[in-house]
């Protein structure tokens, strides 16, 4: 399991879902991406991973049901989860996700990205921080870091002008002013 985390906006999902991409193109790795509404229970983390995975059928009634089939499943590849806006979990939610990463037989890897506080719930429980291997903190780019790095992302800014840059880069409402 990893932790992705800091303020919103500063490109952590981006980044995570290019490197992901790479991974399935290159490696057939299964990603699937869930996202959760509001402090959800284990019950609609179950429902989520079921719709997730693609599962045929109703889900299980009983919550014993649903974690074998859930297990069963999760045991067939290795599949990696992108838990996008972790923020949005609770204790209860990240222990489900810990009680599926725990069973030896599951073949997956769990990334969480969190725009503010998940990785204060998940450092605070020590049985959910002993099992993140890596906590990645991002942090916004200075103006000169903006311009080294953007032409390296795609080919239209590969000749772009220093000044295209920065003039883009100060218009860019969704990270909030410099």
């Amino acid at each position: 399991m990893m932790c992705i985390h800091g303020e919103a906006g500063i490109g952590k999902t981006l980044a995570v879902n290019t490197c992901l991409r790479e991974l399935e193109a290159g490696q057939g790795e299964e990603v699937r991406r869930v996202t959760f509404r509001a402090r959800p229970t284990a019950r609609a983390v179950r429902y989520e991973l079921f719709d997730a995975l693609g599962l045929p059928g109703e889900p299980p009634r009983h919550p014993s049901e649903f974690d074998r089939l859930l297990k069963t499943a999760l045991t067939e590849r290795p599949r990696t989860f992108l838990v996008d806006e972790a923020q949005w979990l609770n204790g209860e939610a990240f222990e489900y996700f810990r009680y599926l990463w725990d069973e030896p037989s599951t073949r997956i890897a769990i990334i969480f990205v969190d725009g503010a506080g998940a990785h204060t719930v998940l450092r605070r429980e020590p049985t959910l921080s002993s099992r993140i291997f890596i906590w990645q903190r991002f942090i916004r780019l200075s103006r000169a870091e903006v311009l080294e790095t953007v032409p390296l992302f795609h080919p239209v800014w590969e000749g772009a002008s220093p000044a295209d840059i920065r003039y883009t880069d100060e218009r860019d409402t969704s990270a909030g002013p410099r």
